[in-house]
């Protein structure tokens, strides 16, 4: 969420970032917001121009009561003040209604209002026009047939998509034998790898959070596709720990030497996963409930662009300890949400179909989410400043075992594991299909 003063002071600017992220009909979000503030400090003024004058007052009839006693015409001047108070507190109350109907129309406007992008994204209307950045690894394409991943699975025993469907419907899924510890290896590696490897702090995180830190990290949009309300109740299933774990900063002013804030979360995530679903959405790739490796940093803002690189990177390391060649693609304007300011995704290459595909998506939010939930800190000189925020995924399988799978199968059916995941695999060099 922008600073309203900074919306105020830049309307150009505000506009021209709308355009970079094709979302004219918000232009006139910007002239409603300025006039409805204006108003609202025309309210503020008023007010308390009302009550420096009703404290004033008070102290006067105050003073003529005590004079009345000697003096009885005093009594009747005090009286005519006491008018006057009492007209001013009628105004006042109505002032701080009308106060309260345009800040909630205010905060309502800027809260759709996309947080002013990096320089450095590239310009473009959807994830079409998004960049290849730089690939890590060589991308092969096996002499083999690699089958679609839940045939993979299927061959070790290793998935029932019927079952899941009996009992819960589409989007639900059980592993099962190596599959199953397969993912759960894939999971306590990318745990270790963060703790061991980067120094973040592991954090399990609570799985349902407020109204309130929903609307402070996500836009309503995001809200609307994603979120699974509790009913009855005003609880939300996560769709990402990295939502909670901001959370966890909610109207906090932090030392400024405890920054950076760097942890690493686990969790399972919840999604309705609107809209059509093609072909190689199919099986475990788009999916209602999966789990999800998570690194967050709330950092000073000065430090953000350096955290940035520090996260798609150490997401880029992990993958390609697993032998997944991947590449870093830049997300261009019209492809980043509201509140980011620059994202890229980590795309592991899927030798069957000969091309790349989403596992990772690396943000940085700037101050957004910490000025929806009051995120701050205590500068040098003692000033409070608003931190920045940023997440990246670790690791999300069930879908990064699609990559996982089909990088490292043998023409025989066998999958290799890395040396990395041996200790997590019980030792196993290779996985045996059982069909």
């Amino acid at each position: 969420m922008l600073d309203i003063r900074f919306v105020r002071e830049n309307p150009e600017i505000v506009r021209e970032n709308i355009k970079k992220k094709f979302q004219d009909n918000k232009l006139p979000m910007v002239d409603e917001v300025i006039a409805l503030d204006a108003e609202r400090r025309n309210a503020i003024v008023e007010a308390d121009g009302l009550r420096a004058s009703r404290n004033a007052l008070s102290k006067q009839v105050g003073m003529l009561m005590g004079q009345s006693k000697k003096d009885p015409s005093k009594l009747d001047e005090a009286n005519a003040v006491k008018a006057q108070v009492t007209e001013q507190a009628a105004r006042l109350a109505e002032l701080e209604v009308i106060e309260a109907e345009l800040d909630t129309k205010v905060r309502d406007i800027m809260m759709r209002l996309p947080q002013i992008i990096d320089d450095s994204v590239p310009i473009g209307k959807d994830d079409e026009s998004n960049v290849e950045v730089e690939r890590f690894g060589d991308c092969n394409i096996p002499d083999f047939e690699v089958p679609y991943h839940t045939e993979i699975m299927e061959r070790f025993d290793g998935i029932d998509l019927d079952a899941a469907r009996r009992v819960a419907g589409n989007g639900f899924y059980y592993l099962l034998g190596d599959i199953a510890r397969l993912h759960q290896a894939v999971l306590t590696y990318a745990r270790d790898f963060m703790i061991d490897k980067k120094g973040f702090t592991y954090c399990i995180p609570p799985y349902m959070m407020h109204g309130a830190v929903v609307e402070g990290v996500m836009s309503f949009a995001e809200m609307e596709a994603m979120m699974y309300k509790i009913e009855g109740e005003d609880l939300y299933l996560i769709g990402t720990s990295e939502h909670s774990m901001i959370g966890r900063y909610i109207d906090q002013i932090l030392p400024s030497s405890s920054l950076p804030q760097t942890m690493t979360s686990y969790s399972p995530c919840f999604r309705k996963e609107k809209g059509a679903h093609g072909i190689e959405e199919r099986g475990v790739y788009r999916i209602h409930q999966f789990e999800k490796q998570e690194m967050v940093v709330v950092c000073k803002p000065e430090e953000s662009k350096a955290w940035y690189e520090k996260l798609w990177q150490g997401s880029v390391e992990l993958f390609r300890s697993l032998d997944i060649p991947v590449r870093q693609l830049e997300c261009c304007s019209g492809d980043l949400a509201d509140l980011k300011c620059k994202s890229c995704d980590i795309e592991a290459w899927s030798p069957r179909q000969g091309k790349f595909f989403e596992v990772c998506s690396c943000s940085n939010l700037g101050d957004a989410q910490a000025r929806r939930l009051k995120i701050r800190y205590k500068d040098d000189d003692g000033k409070t400043q608003l931190c920045h925020t940023l997440n990246n995924t670790v690791v999300a399988p069930p879908r990064m075992l699609i990559a996982f799978l089909e990088n490292n199968l043998n023409a025989d059916g066998s999958v290799n594991i890395p040396v990395v995941l041996r200790p997590y695999m019980g030792g196993k060099e290779k996985l045996i299909p059982t069909k």
